[in-house]
């Protein structure tokens, strides 16, 4: 995949590139010679992962599928940090990025992207994966409970980490007999125990964080609702995307992680959004 970025430092470019080629198992050198004519072509597909995950294992299906059919794609790690820190940190990453991108969260992931693309005219669309999609002064915590039936608060375990200014934040950590059932039961048992056991620290403040801006109010969205779905409601996911007035809202039997357990479906509504947004 060889991308077209602008201008940054060369550390920066190298690692985007080892990022990209451990996401697919390819080199610097086999990623530019079979992308190099798509990245012009086509928009770059900008991946954001959610809450106790990672992009590996989020975007995996997705990527690959994207990549064959031509798309150039980054699937960059969010911090979880909170609002404050990821949003920052996301739009540095679409900064890097020449030309046109499709920028697509997936649960928290969602929050991230809200607030990261606002004012970014590179950013033609905006694709919600059972997503938060939250407006101006909203914060996470206070969505969540708009509709009943999330069990995810249920389901944490927080602890306490020291932060860099000397005070004490807190990760949300998933319990390990409780992550099939209120986040992946479409997966199987294996894959959700290795879920687990890998999953990344999720801070109590992207819950507090409240949202500064709401990029859905100038950028067309996509959005796809998880009916399965124990940690944002079903409800909440359809409210929130008619409140975007969101172009097209697909429906699918899933877990909370629809892009892991329907790779093809996900994929075939970010295609529609940068086929809609050419």
């Amino acid at each position: 995949m060889k991308f077209q970025l602008k201008k940054r430092p060369a550390a920066l470019v190298t690692s985007a590139v080892l990022v990209a080629g451990l996401l697919t198992g390819t080199g610097p050198s086999a990623m530019a010679a079979t992308q190099g004519n798509a990245a012009r072509q086509k928009p770059t597909v900008v991946l954001v992962h959610g809450g106790f995950a990672d992009a590996t294992v989020s975007w995996q299906g997705v990527v690959r599928r994207l990549q064959k059919k031509g798309y150039p794609v980054v699937a960059p790690a969010n911090p979880l940090r909170g609002l404050q820190t990821d949003a920052p940190y996301l739009r540095s990453v679409l900064n890097s990025i020449n030309g046109p991108i499709i920028l697509v969260g997936h649960s928290y992931g969602g929050a991230v992207i809200t607030n990261a693309a606002a004012g970014d005219s590179d950013v033609k669309a905006l694709v919600y994966i059972a997503a938060f999609v939250p407006d101006v002064g909203e914060a996470l915590g206070e969505l969540i409970q708009r509709y009943p039936g999330s069990e995810i608060q249920a389901a944490t375990t927080a602890v306490p980490f020291p932060q860099a200014d000397g005070t004490t934040g807190t990760d949300l950590y998933l319990q390990p007999d409780k992550l099939r059932a209120v986040f992946a039961a479409d997966l199987p048992k294996a894959d959700t125990d290795v879920l687990a056991a890998t999953q990344r620290p999720f801070s109590a403040q992207a819950f507090t964080d409240k949202t500064t801006a709401a990029a859905w109010r100038t950028i067309p969205s996509w959005g796809l609702v998880a009916t399965q779905d124990k940690a944002i409601p079903a409800a909440l996911e359809r409210f929130e995307y008619s409140r975007a007035h969101a172009r097209k809202v697909v429906t699918v039997s899933a877990s909370h992680v629809a892009m892991v357990s329907h790779p093809g479906i996900v994929t075939n509504l970010i295609v529609d959004a940068a086929k809609a947004t050419a």
